[in-house]
């Protein structure tokens, strides 16, 4: 792989981890035009995350490979979110790769590592950065829950995928008088549940931060109800779940860094209404479709913004960051620091008060 050219000047990679999602390429597309453009460093594109930072799979990326890839979803590179330096499976049985992984690194002569991804890709980045420390996070996920940055790309995108299926689904469910009830992505966090239910006008809205009665749902459809109301939008996050149960799990996969795969409280909470209300209930679970398609205006330019301080960092010498949007500005913070924990909804957030002071239930 490596030219002869290659030697003569700075190589940087770049990698997309975890599940993908609406401006990986506008960001790989940032850090490659800077560092091609304004800096003229080789730039290696590693393939499939970090399965290909263990198996040595990786392609030269030029400005050509990089250009007209803006609009479009997923990512050129791949991804996988079950590869683990420090945890692959290899002959049935879990072992420590990350030394193998460092060797390819200097042997592919990198400088700088970036790591495009969410909080399980850059914990592994802040990991492998104890070992080896020119690397730099770059905070993409739907579910908008890594620390240290306001907003994460492909966020936006997923938020108006679910408010335009809220608003198709209103007119269904105001002619047959339902209960229509939206099941979410979004894992441990509730941010697209919130905000996009509270942008797509739904009138109860359960998420994990928040644990929900199930007679204040029913109390909420029926009040409604008495209201003249004949029908109900529930948003339901797949990570929300009654008060004392736990999340319901729809799969486990044993090999991957987060093995639960949640699923099916959509269901529970339509049959549940159904049954105690007596108003027939449907449920609508939007999937994998949250996390396609073109990335939305704002994700692109915050995924560019992030590609570019991203390069630019490497380029000032500022490793174990990762870039971050702080009151409209790109900012840096510690890799460690953003992988601590969670950014979670929190009951006294000001969406929350906004969208019970406009009628929205949260089932408590």
């Amino acid at each position: 792989m490596e030219k002869e050219g290659m030697m003569n000047k700075r190589t940087v990679a770049i990698l997309t981890g975890g599940g993908d999602c609406p401006g990986l390429n506008a960001a790989i597309r940032g850090i490659t035009k800077t560092a091609i453009g304004d800096f003229g460093w080789n730039v290696i594109g590693i393939q499939d995350g970090y399965d290909g930072l263990i198996n040595d799979r990786k392609r030269e990326l030029h400005w050509g490979d990089v250009s007209n890839i803006l609009p479009l979803g997923g990512t050129i590179l791949g991804t996988s979110n079950k590869a683990d330096p420090f945890g692959t499976y290899e002959n049935g049985q879990k072992v420590d790769v990350s030394d193998r992984v460092i060797r390819n690194l200097e042997e592919w002569n990198v400088s700088a590592l970036f790591c495009i991804g969410g909080d399980g890709t850059n914990i592994i980045a802040n990991r492998l950065s104890q070992k080896w420390p020119n690397i730099i996070g770059v905070p993409k996920t739907i579910d908008n829950d890594l620390l240290c940055t306001d907003q994460t790309f492909g966020f936006d995108t997923a938020c108006s995928f679910v408010t335009d299926s809220l608003d198709r689904i209103h007119s269904t469910a105001q002619s047959h008088h339902r209960v229509m009830v939206i099941e979410v992505m979004g894992r441990y966090a509730g941010w697209i549940a919130l905000q996009g239910g509270l942008a797509g006008g739904g009138d109860i809205i359960l998420i994990p931060e928040m644990p929900f009665s199930w007679n204040a749902v029913v109390d909420a459809v029926k009040s409604r109800s008495k209201g003249g109301k004949r029908f109900s939008i529930v948003v339901v996050s797949e990570g929300a779940h009654p008060v004392g149960e736990k999340m319901v799990v729809r799969e486990v996969i044993k090999d991957s860094p987060d093995p639960l795969r949640l699923g099916g409280i959509g269901q529970a909470v339509a049959d549940h209404i159904e049954r105690e209300t007596g108003h027939e209930s449907r449920v609508t679970v939007l999937g994998h479709l949250q996390r396609g398609g073109s990335p939305s205006f704002f994700d692109r330019i915050l995924a560019t913004r992030y590609g570019v301080a991203a390069a630019r960092l490497a380029r000032a010498g500022e490793f174990k960051k990762i870039v971050a949007l702080k009151g409209g500005e790109i900012v840096s913070a510690s890799l460690e620091e953003a992988t601590s924990g969670l950014k979670l909804v929190s009951e006294n957030d000001e969406i929350v008060s906004v969208a019970k002071s406009v009628g929205t239930s949260f089932g408590v």
